[in-house]
């Protein structure tokens, strides 16, 4: 690791650092902006991005995929539908207002979505320094022992290390790819790849993955929206490709967005299931995880039973369903990837060789990322306040903000879309909150008052 260049001590630190610069911490720029504007009051802030620029969920903008979410829940109508930022006002600029009214939908494409978010996203460009991984977050302890500022190193594209100081961090870097531990070693085959990774993979490794060679098959492993469409599109982009959807339910299911149902992800529910004992707040997401998790779009669900129903009429029997099935085994061949599976209800095994294996099995999200570690004993929990800022010791003045991590305590809509908009006034509103307490705070320490 080359040494970093310090920043000076008397150079003043941000007032906040973002680490990521998806929708949420777009959302938070947005409001911080808003705030300055309403106020005149100065706010330093930076995000720092990993990806070389602007790209939400890249891997996944297949044609013809819609969003799961209504378009009003964008980063910013539900809080501001005056906005200059909401996706009415991009339609508008783009010209596609009226073209999309008259589409009769609530859901535009997942590919018109993104653009949207880059459309904000240039907005903020010059507050954003793309390229650049976290490294660690360091406390910067004052003469007292207090802790009021953060170091935060990062490496940016060249290699370099480059180090800021801010008062205030708020995290929002997104889920990590699952990998089941069955797949092992088998995991670094270039043949096993996550589903973040699909369009990037079949679109430029197609020929070295035997994606285009006769008979060749697939296995995509997973029951939910990901694994349906990726099957989807590998049956429409692969005329002569296998595919297997290997999964453990009974049967693909789909989505819950009925509308009394679609209350859970409502602002205000965020408040009901904070106030809940941790043992009901469980009972809430368990009782809702068909709204978000293993289930599918119900056209989505219709489009693959009619491939299956062709297939009957046909004889080629090109897409396979494989509900009820364990992945007990995973090894690496040269001739492809091998999974052993279980049916647990026909007790029966199974052996196939697959060109490639793509892993639709979700996100892990870990409030506890390593570039937090260093300062992992000021923390005095594993979740966060209902403004979504983790709880620290005494003398530990700097705010950690918490974005997508808090699902069991704020409920299923955390992690979504939904409430990205609310939940940016609540961080903001805090982190002013704090800014004044802390400026008060000195002022009485300055005149020898004993807080």
């Amino acid at each position: 690791m080359t040494p970093g260049n310090a920043p000076p001590r008397d150079l003043p630190p941000y007032d906040l650092l973002g680490v990521g610069f998806g929708p949420s911490n777009l959302a938070l720029a947005i409001a911080l902006d808003e705030r300055a504007r309403r106020t005149g009051a100065g706010f330093r802030y930076r995000f720092l991005e990993r990806q070389a620029g602007f790209t939400w969920h890249g891997g996944m903008l297949l044609p013809g995929s819609d969003m799961q979410i209504c378009f009003l829940k964008d980063l910013v109508t539900l809080r501001d539908p005056t906005s200059p930022l909401t996706f009415v006002n991009y339609l508008h600029g783009q010209g596609r207002l009226q073209d999309f009214i008259n589409l009769r939908t609530f859901y535009p494409s997942r590919v018109e979505f993104n653009d949207y978010l880059r459309w904000v996203a240039d907005r903020f460009a010059d507050r954003c320094a793309y390229g650049e991984t976290v490294l660690a977050v360091e406390p910067e302890p004052a003469v007292d022992g207090r802790v009021e500022v953060l170091r935060v190193s990062t490496r940016d594209a060249s290699g370099d290390i480059v180090e800021r100081r801010t008062r205030n961090l708020v995290v929002a870097a997104g889920g990590t790819a699952h990998v089941p531990e069955v797949f092992g070693q088998a995991a670094r085959d270039g043949r096993v790849f996550h589903s973040s990774a699909y369009l990037d993979r079949v679109s430029t490794d197609r020929a070295a993955l035997g994606l285009d060679a006769e008979g060749a098959r697939v296995a995509v492993v997973g029951g939910g929206q990901s694994a349906a469409e990726i099957s989807h599109d590998l049956h429409a982009r692969f005329p002569r490709l296998c595919i297997d959807l290997v999964f453990r339910g009974h049967a693909l299911k789909p989505s819950d967005s009925s509308p009394f149902v679609n209350e859970i992800f409502n602002p205000a529910y965020t408040d009901f299931v904070y106030a809940q004992p941790e043992e009901r707040r469980d009972a809430i997401v368990r009782t809702f995880r068909n709204t978000n998790y293993a289930v599918v779009d119900a056209d989505l669900l219709a489009a693959l039973y009619a491939i299956l129903y062709q297939q009957k009429i046909g004889g080629l029997e090109r897409l396979r369903l494989r509900p009820r099935h364990e992945i007990v085994g995973v090894a690496s061949a040269r001739d492809g990837i091998v999974l052993a599976t279980h049916d647990r209800f026909s007790a029966t095994d199974a052996v196939g060789t697959y060109a490639c294996v793509i892993l639709a099995t979700g996100y892990d999200r870990s409030a506890h990322a390593p570039f937090l570690d260093p300062i992992a004993a000021y923390r005095t929990g594993d979740t966060v306040e209902r403004d979504y800022k983790a709880p620290t010791v005494p003398g530990f003045a700097p705010g950690i903000y918490l974005q997508g991590y808090s699902e069991f305590s704020h409920g299923l809509s955390d992690t979504l879309l939904s409430v990205v908009a609310t939940r940016s006034q609540d961080i903001v509103d805090s982190l002013f909150r704090n800014a004044d307490a802390r400026s008060r705070g000195l002022t009485s320490m300055s005149h020898g008052v004993s807080l």
